[in-house]
């Protein structure tokens, strides 16, 4: 039975990370949206998916769902929206290259903290793995890599804030989701965010074809993924999950070469295949372990 969860575990996490990928392929086809409208408008329909989502299972107990959580709930809506807002104000001030290399440092920050924090026991196989998926994400990236002012560094402590707020939220996920659902931090994660975002955003330009490309990205490019992701959690360490969402990284420039006609480049592909690597060998290392 646990080995039944744990592979569906996994493949919610390739789900997730699968649809996490899509928002650079579909940011290609907005039309008049940019910066901090693009988050807010995103946030605010991944807090109505997941908002639909709690009204269909709990139906009038939406809100004591909410209170049961406690301030893990709202601790863990904070770090939700830390890392939907950060990688877009990331991205307006420094390269995507650059945004997702210090995405790339999440499972080592994450594993620092579940050895610190939870006393877990990290597997040496997974520092090499979580070291190679590094590497890998560094070679994908490394001819994009600039910081040439105050601007392009700024932009990179701002990134920071993904790895940092997603490692946090992790070990909020272990220590509390086999006792909270928490699943409503990501309804409240959308709406800080949104709100966050809002007054930044004004006055909107988002054409109606930009809203409704915005839309389904806060329904299936956050909500529905950030809900698979806290499901996954109770069935995976902490640093497993961080290092199966590096796919996301690992896919986006493939749907953007197939829906944008951007063609990767061979340290792309290079980097891609080693971050793959370590990935499918640490999963490999795992089960072995499991089964002796």
């Amino acid at each position: 039975a646990a080995q039944n969860a744990r592979r569906k575990a996994i493949l919610l996490m390739i789900a997730a990370a699968t649809l996490w990928s899509t928002a650079g392929v579909a940011s290609r086809h907005l039309q008049s949206a940019a910066g901090f409208e693009i988050v807010f408008w995103r946030s605010l329909f991944a807090a109505i998916f997941v908002a639909g989502l709690m009204l269909h299972q709990y139906g009038r107990g939406f809100v004591s769902r909410l209170k049961l959580m406690g301030s893990t709930g709202v601790v863990s809506g904070l770090m939700w929206a830390t890392m939907y807002s950060c990688f877009m104000t990331a991205l307006t001030l420094t390269t995507v290259a650059n945004t997702s290399v210090m995405e790339s440092l999440a499972p080592l920050f994450t594993a620092l903290l579940s050895w610190l924090v939870l006393k877990e026991k990290i597997p040496f196989a997974t520092w090499i793995a979580i070291a190679l998926a590094g590497c890998g994400m560094g070679w994908m990236f490394a001819g994009n890599l600039s910081v040439t002012d105050s601007r392009g560094v700024l932009g990179m402590l701002v990134a920071l804030g993904i790895p940092l707020a997603s490692s946090v939220n992790m070990i909020l996920l272990k220590r509390r989701s086999h006792t909270v659902d928490l699943i409503p931090a990501v309804f409240l994660g959308g709406t800080f965010s949104a709100l966050a975002m809002l007054p930044l955003s004004m006055p909107f330009h988002a054409s109606v074809q930009d809203v409704l490309i915005l839309g389904a990205l806060g329904f299936f490019q956050l909500g529905l993924p950030c809900s698979l992701m806290v499901k996954a959690s109770a069935h995976l360490k902490a640093h497993e999950v961080a290092l199966l969402a590096l796919l996301e990284v690992l896919l986006a420039p493939l749907w953007a070469w197939l829906g944008a006609g951007e063609v990767p480049a061979t340290a792309t592909l290079t980097g891609g295949a080693l971050v793959l690597a370590a990935l499918i060998g640490n999963e490999i290392r795992t089960w072995q372990q499991k089964r002796a």
